[in-house]
């Protein structure tokens, strides 16, 4: 197998600088707790009571070598106060050792570890905040001391779960979406490596065969296995330590079996990590939604053919689509990557459900978004004149439909098409300024909106209003999650239980 490009993972938090939450790695394992950067205060104290024991020295024994009191000595020790640099290299010639010795963060042993872990979640915000009586750990016994340190451990996880609300989950995509904005949806290390992927399987131009798809997957060292049972709550289940990527028949003979088996690959190409929270479970989705579409797609292939396109002005979203042989929300995903970039083009792209609630929405453009107060555009409605609300509307579900709109920051063209099925439009549009490179520019279709003006489109005729407010009484179609969380996990909504025991399953004798 060749040997393919190893990836640190990017993760969300890096992205943003936000802190995150300690993950539950360390819940397996007593000794391990949060991880330190470098010595604290806290870790340098334990270490010096580490080596005067080891040396068999009292605290005023100490402390007569080093001229400090034995007070002094074990408000060091209790990481209440950090030893001056001149301190500290008279207590290292003091043990018996240097000064590098007590400065190292690492605990001596796992009793340590489990002490400076209870030590510090007895000193974070959240403890204080329970106003719970502070434990003298040295005292402890150990499996005392475990048990406090699990019960910190599986505390601070169901926090971390408690924030994970719907507000949390949009605030998490509002950022996401404004790092893409910023960067004009392009990810130029992402595109490298599906250059350097598509290099190693040999691929020289045109549409991704299933032939290379598969190689890509032998590329990484795993082998294919369809079945029938496949966990509901997953669209795929690899099996890292036998090397087995489990999907499902219905992929076989779905609209496009290669883009499950790519997005289903692309995590382990970039070596995506578990991931600590909700933050960085979205960025890796879009990481690999993202590498997976420059696979179908591959820059090298599709830029000439866009530039050309645009040269005799005929960009078109359905040319794209059928030069690659992918689906319609997939090539329009991919032109919102390489628009900005490649062609100088700011775009917008919209996927929209029949009852007008955003599902997905991107745009550099300045298109103006419905949002709620936190800034989240998803699960708002439409606009009803916008493209996406009106294509859905139109009983010619063959052909490319276009439309002008005229809004509050000016006029957008817009293609759009309704998915099969029906439920979904997806729409992509640019200004008006840069609608001569594009078929379709011809259209006589055009609406105004106002939105985000209530009288544009949500606020009832005077009217009707007259005549029916206060005489309806409307039972709402709720969804259920309207009021829900996000699901927990690692993996949010993945069922783990379901997922272990499909994996004992297959696994090989």
């Amino acid at each position: 197998m060749t040997t393919r490009t190893a990836r640190t993972p990017r993760t969300s938090r890096a992205a943003s600088g936000a802190s995150g939450a300690s993950g539950a790695s360390g819940a397996s394992d007593p000794s391990s707790g949060p991880a330190v950067e470098a010595a604290d205060a806290l870790s340098i104290g334990r270490r010096v009571r580490h080596f005067r024991t080891e040396a068999g020295l009292t605290l005023e024994q100490l402390g007569e070598r080093i001229g400090r009191a034995a007070s002094q000595i074990s408000v060091m020790e209790n990481g209440k106060r950090e030893p001056s640099l001149a301190q500290l290299r008279d207590l290292a010639e003091a043990l018996g050792v240097s000064a590098d010795d007590l400065l190292d963060p690492a605990p001596v042993d796992a009793r340590q570890a489990l002490e400076l872990e209870v030590e510090r979640n007895q000193r974070s915000p959240l403890y204080t905040s329970l106003r719970l009586p502070r434990v003298k750990v040295k005292s402890l016994p150990q499996d005392a001391l475990t048990a406090i340190a699990g019960l910190q451990r599986q505390l601070s996880e169901a926090v971390r779960r408690r924030a994970a609300t719907p507000e949390e989950a949009r605030r998490v995509n509002r950022n996401l979406r404004e790092r893409m904005r910023r960067q004009g949806n392009h990810f130029p290390e992402l595109e490298r490596v599906a250059a350097e992927v598509l290099d190693r399987i040999g691929y020289s131009g045109g549409p991704l065969s299933q032939r290379q798809t598969a190689a890509v997957a032998d590329d990484m060292g795993y082998s294919l296995h369809y079945v029938s049972d496949l966990p509901p709550s997953t669209r795929a289940v690899a099996d890292t330590s036998h090397r087995r990527l489990y999907l499902s028949h219905d992929d076989v003979t779905g609209h496009d079996p290669r883009s499950h088996l790519l997005t289903a690959l692309a995590s382990h190409i970039l070596g995506h990590s578990t991931p600590a929270d909700y933050e960085e479970f979205l960025t890796q989705r879009v990481e690999a939604n993202y590498l997976a579409a420059a696979l179908l797609m591959p820059e090298s292939a599709a830029v000439p053919l866009l530039q050309s396109a645009k040269k005799n002005r005929s960009i078109s979203i359905e040319e794209l689509r059928d030069m690659f042989g992918v689906s319609y929300e997939t090539s329009a995903h991919r032109f919102t990557n390489l628009a900005t970039a490649h062609l100088g083009l700011p775009v917008h792209f919209m996927k929209v459900h029949s009852s007008g609630t955003i599902h997905k929405a991107y745009s550099n453009d300045g298109l103006p978004f419905p949002t709620d107060p936190l800034g989240a555009v998803e699960g708002q409605y439409a606009c009803k004149r916008f493209t996406s609300r009106t294509v859905h509307r139109v009983s010619d579900r063959f052909s490319p439909y276009f439309q002008y709109t005229d809004t509050p920051n000016g006029t957008y063209w817009c293609t759009a098409r309704v998915l099969p099925g029906g439920d979904f439009s997806i729409s992509v549009g640019v200004p008006f300024a840069h609608v001569g490179w594009f078929e379709g520019r011809e259209t006589p279709k055009r609406s105004r909106s106002e939105c985000p003006d209530p009288d544009c489109c949500r606020t009832p005729p005077v009217d009707l209003a007259e005549k029916w407010e206060g005489a309806s009484w409307p039972s709402a179609r709720t969804h259920a999650s309207l009021l829900a969380a996000v699901p927990p996990g690692v993996f949010p909504g993945v069922d783990t239980t379901e997922v272990y025991a499909f994996l004992d399953r297959h696994a090989p004798e």
